[in-house]
């Protein structure tokens, strides 16, 4: 089975063509530009495999959000979303018209979630929180192994959550300012220490992790609390400062305080970091378009 998958973010797009087990054939990234011209590179990257002899099935898109995930005439338009130009965007229809296959959405988060699940630090379990800390903070659940999803997908970024006694930084977020996102995300970090994250070092660092971890620990206690997830999963680039991951989990243990008691929460291998790194969005959506080709195998149905 040969499938493909977006990973469409706010400023790269990843396009890959691979098959049922998330084995990667054909790969290519470019920045993230308008909705016009990002899709045509996106549709072009797959007529040229289809040239190959590497035809997709189905395609697979994990995209940055929010994203309107209803049947109906909205299915696949991004809504208000932050990214200048993109709001209300089309992501399903232009890559559905151009290939002729079936198209299914999930959020990048989300789909990454199931790529940890099958593949990475997530392995074995049924319900716990991928959360990606980079341009933005999301987070995608899944419970008892199946995407959460409501009135809308979870917008955890979008949380409120306490402020630092010793920070006064006003907060990033255009919707909210210092929601969870506005506080603790790549940008955030850039603005408030002068610096983008990878560029801190010595003390800089030092207290930029300080305060990251304690910020982060805040969310994921809210998380913990109203999901119960089993484990907490970080990826994105933040995730890779030196220490963080390691620091999180240790304000984590202070926040929850010992409520409600479980020895889980104070485990090593409860905020653990992403097992599949920068491949987790696209490795997902190669799944998620495999697993619209076998649903629709079973119910009979045919097209796109």
């Amino acid at each position: 089975m040969i499938v493909g998958g977006i990973e469409a973010g706010g400023t790269k797009f990843i396009c890959v063509v691979g098959d049922e087990r998330g084995e990667v054939m054909r790969h290519r990234r470019f920045a993230t530009s308008g909705p016009e011209q990002t899709l045509a590179d996106v549709t072009g990257f797959f007529r040229g495999a289809r040239a190959e002899g590497l035809a997709p099935e189905a395609i697979g898109i994990a995209a940055f959000g929010p994203v309107d995930l209803r049947p109906g005439p909205a299915f696949g338009h991004l809504t208000a979303t932050t990214k200048p130009g993109w709001s209300g965007a089309d992501l399903v229809g232009p890559v559905r018209a151009a290939l002729g296959v079936p198209v299914v959405i999930e959020t990048d988060v989300t789909a990454a979630a199931v790529a940890e699940a099958r593949f990475g630090a997530a392995r074995g379990l049924a319900t716990f929180v991928y959360l990606t800390v980079g341009t933005g903070i999301g987070g995608g659940a899944l419970v008892e192994g199946r995407p959460l999803h409501g009135l809308v997908h979870p917008e955890m970024g979008h949380m409120a959550v306490p402020r630092e006694p010793d920070d006064d930084f006003a907060g990033i977020c255009p919707f909210h300012g210092d929601c969870w996102e506005g506080l603790a995300c790549g940008p955030a970090i850039a603005a408030r220490w002068g610096s983008p994250a990878e560029d801190l070092d010595g003390d800089g660092l030092r207290r930029a992790v300080d305060l990251q971890a304690r910020y982060l620990a805040s969310g994921i206690r809210n998380i913990v609390y109203t999901l119960a997830p089993e484990r907490i999963v970080i990826g994105g680039g933040v995730s890779q400062l030196p220490g963080l991951v390691d620091a999180v989990a240790g304000r984590f243990r202070d926040r929850i305080a010992g409520y409600p008691g479980l020895d889980a929460h104070a485990s090593d291998t409860f905020i653990v970091r992403a097992g599949l790194d920068q491949m987790a969005g696209p490795t997902g959506a190669l799944l998620i378009a495999a697993e619209a080709i076998r649903s629709r195998l079973r119910s009979g149905r045919a097209g796109p």
